[in-house]
């Protein structure tokens, strides 16, 4: 019996998330090749391996209860000076996972956890860089975009050597897709808290 560090989180697809990936590892950020593009939904967190066949379990309820919604990055921000971090804004999408990290995080699960810092979703472009690294990554990347219907979730497992890799993906229970802008956030399809 032992431990592994896990996270759950939304990949960010082609061609976006190694375009993303490349660019990280280009502003310098050395753990940039062994972190799959993502949206964080639940953050590295160390289990008990005997607890990952009720964590997938509970996994597979909370995106049978899901639906898939549209998904948009626009634009940048940083967490700085607070934390040393870049990232590509969540314009669209972030109530949606905001809702899920909380089903995800929920106290009567299997990954019940405080977070360090409020929930906020986001793609870390550049974290722990000099700072004009970290300038020039929210410099370069104010104009980015990237659009997708977002339909499921992952669970990774960080390896000995640093490197994240899928375990598992978890599709929404639902099957339709709102086209990207067409309905109120109120209108939306996924769950409500």
């Amino acid at each position: 019996m032992g431990t592994v560090t896990i996270g759950v989180s939304i990949a960010v697809p082609e061609p976006h998330g190694s375009l993303l990936q490349q660019l990280r590892a280009g502003f310098g950020d050395a753990a940039a090749h062994g972190i799959p593009t993502h949206v964080t939904l639940v953050p590295p967190t160390e289990v008990e391996d005997t607890a990952l066949p009720a964590i997938e379990a509970h996994l597979t309820e909370v995106a049978a209860a899901g639906r898939p919604f549209p998904m948009k990055l626009s634009g940048t921000g940083t967490f700085r000076p607070v934390s040393p971090v870049v990232f590509v804004q969540v314009a669209e999408g972030a109530e949606a996972c905001t809702w899920l990290q909380k089903q995800v995080r929920d106290a009567s699960g299997p990954v019940a956890r405080e977070l360090q810092f409020p929930y906020h979703p986001h793609v870390t472009v550049a974290h722990g860089i000099d700072d004009e690294a970290m300038d020039r990554a929210y410099e370069e990347l104010g104009d980015f975009t990237a659009e997708w219907p977002c339909t499921g979730f992952a669970l990774y497992e960080q390896g000995a050597d640093g490197v994240w890799r899928k375990l598992r993906t978890y599709a929404f229970g639902g099957a339709v897709v709102p086209p990207q802008g067409s309905a109120p956030a109120e209108s939306r399809s996924f769950p409500r808290p």
